[in-house]
């Protein structure tokens, strides 16, 4: 999935800062002094919270990015 710059990228930073897994995951890298959890793979990156090398998208934010990334033209659904 493609994050683009801005809009997209600080509403998911907004939305991890109140999820669960998220918030724990950080407190617990910055009480080690570390930007990487090894055994949950979770680390951060240009502010941007990562699990499995992945952006960690919170589930009440994935619908719409999904929707705003996937019914597009370029995506080949136009919308459907």
């Amino acid at each position: 999935m493609i994050i683009e710059e801005g809009n997209s990228k600080e509403r998911i930073k907004r939305a991890q800062e109140g999820d669960e897994k998220v918030v724990k995951a950080v407190e617990e890298m910055k009480k080690a002094g570390i930007k990487t959890l090894k055994d949950e793979e979770w680390e951060i990156e240009d502010g941007i919270v990562m699990k499995e090398g992945k952006i960690y998208v919170p589930e009440e934010e994935l619908r719409e990015v999904i929707q705003l990334h996937h019914n597009t033209p370029v995506g080949g659904h136009g919308g459907r």
